[in-house]
């Protein structure tokens, strides 16, 4: 597992190369297999895989979604907030599991952020992207991951990126 963690980049640059289904299945496999709060199990996934609907989530937000509509897959991560009130929190490690499932497909991966996110000043990124897909209400918006075959090759991490100064035993 290490191995895989010490691998991982965001990857915002993809190949017009077609994601194979079987490694989209596994990806969303990772995430269903998430743990999840008093099994609850309150999140979604919606696979988007036409360019012009990528374009539009490429315009969710200002800046750090563009790289979306080069995307040859983006998957819009919800949680239902009725089901549970951790949702947040579930969401996040299923959207964890998904990127790193990406990286060990050999895939580029990048999680944009849409929670707390405006699109413009009339609306939040949350709302562009309900109407969008028309995801109901009590369906909250974690995040989007744009997923496809790396273009490029952007080097990995060693133990020297480690702050263990960041760890403390019995006390801070």
């Amino acid at each position: 597992m290490l191995d895989i963690l010490y691998k991982r980049r965001s990857v915002r640059r993809f190949t017009t190369q077609e994601v194979e289904e079987e490694k989209i299945d596994r990806i969303l496999e990772a995430g269903l297999l998430a743990p999840s709060s008093k099994s609850k199990y309150p999140c979604e996934f919606i696979v988007c895989d036409q360019s012009e609907l990528n374009l539009k989530l490429s315009e969710s937000k200002p800046g750090g979604a563009s790289f979306l509509k080069y995307a040859p897959i983006s998957i819009v991560i919800t949680g239902d907030e009725e089901k549970s009130d951790v949702w947040i929190e579930d969401t996040s490690i299923a959207a964890a599991y998904m990127l790193l499932q990406a990286e060990k497909e050999d895939l580029g991966a990048t999680w944009v952020q849409i929670r707390g996110r405006e699109h413009n000043d009339n609306s939040s990124a949350e709302e562009y992207i309900q109407d969008l897909l028309g995801i109901p209400k009590n369906q909250k918006i974690l995040a989007i991951i744009g997923i496809g075959h790396k273009d490029g090759v952007k080097e990995g991490r060693d133990e020297s990126f480690l702050k263990r100064e960041k760890i403390h035993r019995n006390h801070f």
